[in-house]
């Protein structure tokens, strides 16, 4: 494979620097990095065996360019054919796929069909090949492994359906899930779904308010939790945290205790008062073992019949501002996308290993949960840190359980980069197919990192992005089409995106907003109690557009690119500077690991540009390396541009799922309210950024 008579493995990042945009706004002239060369060609054996050729041959539609025509002007028929090929079962079929009477925002989709998505993740396999293939692998910090077949994944599910009821809970009923990524979360959020119930996953790392916040704006029955966890060789006790919310919560009648590690009790430890005011409202605690043990797998063992349409999820997503919005997903919404984006997008296949780097609170759970077991695939769960004990977990994790799609941040990667290459090679990875990566906007340098040193060169980095209220992507890479740097391949198949003007108006070579014209199955059903916001948030702008708060441009090989929020946007002097372009420049330099830039106000320019700098190993971070970056960042964006402060740290807060959390950032250094911090990993990263700016 060459690259312009080159071998892509000589690639630079500085090679990577080719393409010019002008933002709408201004016409200053973004220096971004995009990929110049195509580094990536898939093999033809590739193409011919990937699900995505398959689809586009099967249904005759002769090239990947006709599929995706049809697919944004045919949406019936599209989303039609991908239930029909997913082999999604309805216990009553649905007379109509899509109603859009009540216009774009408002889809009605699989009108009167009956479906639970528990029969086609779990029932319909039964007594087929399937059954005893894998569904799930595990492995907890300190290097236990479990494994559950689908048969056993059924079975332990039917079993906590049957406790659910016997507890009277059923058919509506809210339930949330504030557990590690063990084996038994899986087996919790099905039989929530099988049961008719709402699931609604919390993250594991939240503190007691956002718990309480969550669960009461959803009326919740019921809590899932565990007794704690380990992060970093430190136990993390959850049930307390658990106990404090639910004396909170006046709809909740029971909570679930998972005794997970050697530290479990055998129920909650609530304080008189607050045990005598939840048993005088019927609240109960309950052991998940003593629970599931008197059930067996075949009492009350039936799928609740449920409309198409039924809520089957809540996941709720924080703003910058305003409480946390619940968007709802149904049983053929959420689940259908994550399922047709991993097997045309990631073109994931039955044998396969998927292993997503994530946690249940965040949409990357659900969707690993849901598509992997609508394809008969494999998924990989890890409850730990990806650098503990040992920089190298993420790979020997790899190596273990042989994995094939591995998915990553590129916040990860940069993270994982600093330690060097051969912390890879000492493992064998030749399990692997493909990566996928989403969360944060690629920099080349950790791409081309990825690509070369753990992928040989070799492996697609297929780019993802959307959202929770998507249902996973809008843009996405595939194996079909080559790759740049950092890029996508376009959007999904069934997407009608587009890079719109500040007037709505489409445009190429320029970076503009993201949109997307036209409904899709997965799109949230609205917010939980909150139709307005939902409009307000995504509709308000332009008539039946959804706009998505993402800058984006396409190149002039139809290359897509996303730069980052457009609400994380720096204004300098009127010139408008997205943050990933500045970080790009940051971690190109060898001495930086990782980088995070913010706009402060700023007297004279309106805001000025502060940036912190981890560093790698062995890396002084003094004066020269300041002023070197200072002039680094000035010389490629314009010395209007030039950072105000390079500030070095150890940490950059972040979200468990690695997403850097530069609202936090900014109001940290200058003193704001914080907002919603609870989906913080580290807190301690922030005290570090309070300690700094008090010494500027």
């Amino acid at each position: 494979m060459s690259v312009g008579g080159r071998s892509a493995c000589q690639l630079s990042a500085t090679d990577a620097v080719a393409l010019q945009f002008k933002t709408p706004q201004t016409e200053r002239v973004s220096e971004f990095q995009f990929g110049g060369d195509f580094v990536w060609h898939p093999p033809a054996e590739l193409i011919a065996q990937s699900n995505l050729q398959r689809f586009i041959d099967k249904n005759q539609l002769g090239t990947y360019d006709m599929l995706m025509q049809r697919s944004i002007t045919d949406i019936a028929w599209f989303w039609n054919t991908v239930l029909r090929d997913l082999d999604i079962q309805f216990s009553r079929p649905y007379s109509q796929i899509v109603d859009l009477s009540e216009g774009k925002p408002w889809p009605k989709w699989c009108v009167g069909g009956e479906m639970n998505i528990v029969h086609n993740m779990l029932d319909k396999y039964a007594g087929t090949e399937i059954d005893n293939r894998l569904a799930i692998k595990s492995e907890i910090e300190d290097g236990t492994t479990r494994t559950l077949t689908y048969k056993q994944l059924r079975e332990e599910v039917n079993k906590m359906a049957a406790a659910l009821r016997s507890l009277g809970l059923g058919k509506g009923d809210a339930v949330g899930v504030f557990m590690p990524m063990v084996p038994e979360i899986v087996v919790a959020m099905l039989a929530i779904i099988k049961i008719g119930g709402i699931f609604l996953p919390l993250f594991s790392g939240f503190g007691a308010a956002a718990i309480v916040s969550r669960l009461k704006d959803a009326d919740a029955k019921a809590l899932f939790t565990a007794d704690g966890t380990y992060r970093r060789g430190k136990f993390c006790a959850m049930m307390p945290i658990a106990d404090e919310a639910a004396g909170q919560v006046p709809t909740l009648r029971h909570l679930i205790v998972l005794e997970a590690t050697a530290r479990s009790t055998p129920h909650p430890s609530l304080s008189p008062s607050q045990g005598e005011r939840m048993k005088a409202r019927g609240f109960a605690a309950h052991s998940w073992r003593e629970l599931i043990d008197k059930m067996d797998s075949r009492r009350d063992a039936s799928t609740e019949r449920t409309s198409a349409e039924d809520p089957m999820m809540i996941i709720y997503t924080s703003g910058t501002t305003g409480k946390p919005k619940g968007a709802v997903h149904t049983h053929c919404g959420f689940p259908i996308k994550s399922a047709q984006d991993m097997w045309m997008g990631l073109d994931l296949h039955p044998d396969e290993t998927l292993f997503w780097m994530t946690d249940m609170g965040w949409m990357m759970g659900p969707w690993e949960v849901f598509g992997t077991l609508i394809l008969g695939a494999t998924m990989m769960l890890f409850d730990g840190a990806p650098d503990f004990p040992g920089p190298d977990r993420t790979w020997q994790l790899v190596d273990r359980h042989k994995v094939t799609a591995l998915g990553v941040s590129p916040t990860l990667i940069r993270a994982l980069r600093r330690h060097g290459d051969e912390i890879v090679h000492r493992h064998d990875l030749s399990s692997l197919r493909k990566f996928a990566s989403t969360g944060e906007p690629w920099n080349p340098d950790p791409w081309i990192w990825l690509f070369q040193n753990v992928g040989r060169g070799k492996l697609p980095i297929i780019n993802y992005s959307g959202g929770t209220e998507i249902s996973g992507g809008i843009v996405m890479g595939n194996v079909l089409t080559p790759m740049k740097p950092c890029a996508f391949s376009g959007p999904l198949p069934g997407m009608a995106a587009d890079v719109v003007d500040e007037n709505g108006k489409s445009v190429r070579g320029e970076v503009g907003e993201l949109v997307i014209r036209e409904p899709w199955i997965g799109m949230t059903r609205g917010f939980w109690k909150d139709r307005q916001r939902y409009i307000d948030t995504y509709w308000s702008r332009f008539p039946d557009v959804w706009v998505h708060g993402d800058w984006a441009a396409i190149d002039d090989d139809g290359l897509w690119y996303i730069l980052g929020r457009s609400d994380d946007t720096i204004k300098i002097a009127g010139k408008r500077l997205g943050p990933a372009e500045v970080e790009s420049i940051l971690v190109a330099h060898p001495q930086v690991s990782e980088a995070a830039a913010v706009g402060i106000p700023d007297s004279i320019k309106g805001e000025a540009l502060v940036c912190f700098c981890v560093l790698k190993k062995g890396a002084n971070g003094d004066v020269d390396l300041t002023t070197e970056l200072k002039k680094k960042v000035a010389t490629e964006l314009g010395k209007a541009l030039a950072p105000k402060e390079i500030l070095f740290v150890a940490d950059i807060p972040k979200t468990r799922n690695a997403k850097v959390m530069r609202r936090v950032v900014r109001a940290a250094y200058i003193g704001e309210k914080l907002g919603d911090t609870s989906a913080l990993e580290n807190p301690g990263a922030l005290e570090e950024i309070k300690r700094v700016a008090a010494t500027t």
